[in-house]
């Protein structure tokens, strides 16, 4: 049954390859002040950074720069962007880069002007913004989290081995997103491939969850189609721009929190990978493909009838004469498959956890209740010696 629910969704997309065209007029709304937000570098050596930053001053703002950006974004850095936000009286944050690079730019945005630790309020009591917010908007070059179009912002802390995301209201949404799927090319294949699993991996936290019956379900079952058959294009022609766009709009789609509605939502595969993320700083697309598989062998006893759907449906596997579970065995066997052709990382091992780490690792995994099966402490520790 499909669940009662509101729907709001306030960023505004600008998609293609001339989408960086309207980014003027966007900058017209807002003051002169502009901190532009970035990670490594990587922008100016690819000209993307100069790009955007000839449109800030042909739009006559005063640019105040935040880079180094990591791939996971540190409570020690969100301080000093908060600090660099106020001391700039900062009208915007623009942020030029993937999904870190957005996240981050939200949860300076909220944080600048709050009057408490952010991290003590946003990410440990989880409380909602009562103070002022510094509007963003983003430049996207690489494609997986959807935070082009959504509130989430996720931040480590490494003092205390937590990485947690806080999922703010629509307040905090991107006023603007441009989307280049050009701007994506550059990538390393490492990168591109975690990337295309983050989007993977958000649309199945959704899917399996909830009664069959579920309109979202059958949008989430063409997303992942279309992903499946474009990133395999996109592994061997990374310039391929069909299959880029096509993978760059599914990445938005997956997490704009459309197909969530009406549905309970799972999230333990993000909770158990961000965990496995504060201990190793490994890329977030690799930490949940490393344990993904042992994660929903797991639950499909639980949700088998959704197990066997998404065989059929999503890996056309042929149920003839076959049992339940062993055509959701087969569904799953096809995707383990798909994730080794594109290179992901099957082994926590590779990322650097070793067994000393996953008692720790358990208990930072904060436990959902919306799949279907709440899974223990001691199921989670088994989960991640499976993986490993």
């Amino acid at each position: 049954m499909l669940g009662n629910f509101s729907y709001s969704n306030p960023t505004k997309l600008y998609f293609g390859q001339n989408a960086l065209q309207y980014l003027g007029e966007e900058l017209s709304r807002y003051g002169k002040n502009v901190m532009l937000v970035y990670g490594g570098g990587s922008i100016k050596k690819n000209g993307i950074y100069d790009k955007v930053a000839a449109v800030l001053k042909r739009s006559g703002k005063v640019i105040i720069e935040d880079a180094g950006v990591m791939p996971n974004p540190t409570v020690d850095k969100l301080y000093e962007g908060c600090k660099r936000a106020r001391e700039g009286q900062v009208d915007l944050i623009l942020a030029v880069g993937g999904g870190s690079v957005c996240d981050y730019a939200k949860a300076v945005s909220v944080s600048a002007y709050c009057d408490e630790d952010p991290w003590d309020k946003y990410y440990l009591r989880m409380e909602d913004v009562s103070n002022r917010i510094i509007p963003v908007g983003c430049v996207l070059t690489m494609v997986g989290t959807g935070s082009e179009m959504n509130g989430g912002a996720v931040i480590t802390n490494h003092k205390t081995k937590q990485k947690i995301g806080h999922v703010f209201g629509d307040n905090v949404f991107p006023k603007f997103s441009i989307l280049n799927p050009i701007f994506t090319y550059t990538l390393p294949k490492y990168q591109m491939t975690a990337g295309f699993f983050d989007i993977m991996s958000h649309i199945l936290e959704q899917y399996f969850s909830g009664s069959d019956d579920n309109t979202s379900d059958y949008i989430a079952e063409g997303l992942l189609k279309s992903l499946i058959h474009s990133s395999r294009i996109a592994v061997k022609d990374p310039e391929n721009y069909e299959a880029r766009s096509n993978i760059m709009w599914i990445a938005t789609w997956a997490l704009n929190t459309l197909i969530a509605k009406g549905k309970t939502t799972d999230w333990m595969v993000h909770m158990i990978g961000q965990s496995v993320g504060a201990y190793t700083d490994a890329t977030h697309g690799m930490t949940l493909s490393a344990v993904s598989m042992a994660y929903y062998r797991h639950i499909m006893p639980y949700g088998l009838h959704k197990f066997v759907r998404y065989a059929v449906n999503v890996w056309d596997v042929s149920p003839d004469g076959k049992t339940d579970e062993n055509i959701a065995r087969e569904g799953l066997g096809r995707m383990e498959a798909y994730m080794k052709e594109l290179g992901l990382e099957m082994h926590l091992s590779g990322l650097g956890v070793t067994e000393d780490m996953l008692d720790g690792i358990a208990k930072g995994s904060i436990i959902m209740d919306g799949g279907y099966k709440v899974p223990s402490q001691d199921e989670i520790v088994q989960i991640l010696r499976e993986s490993m």
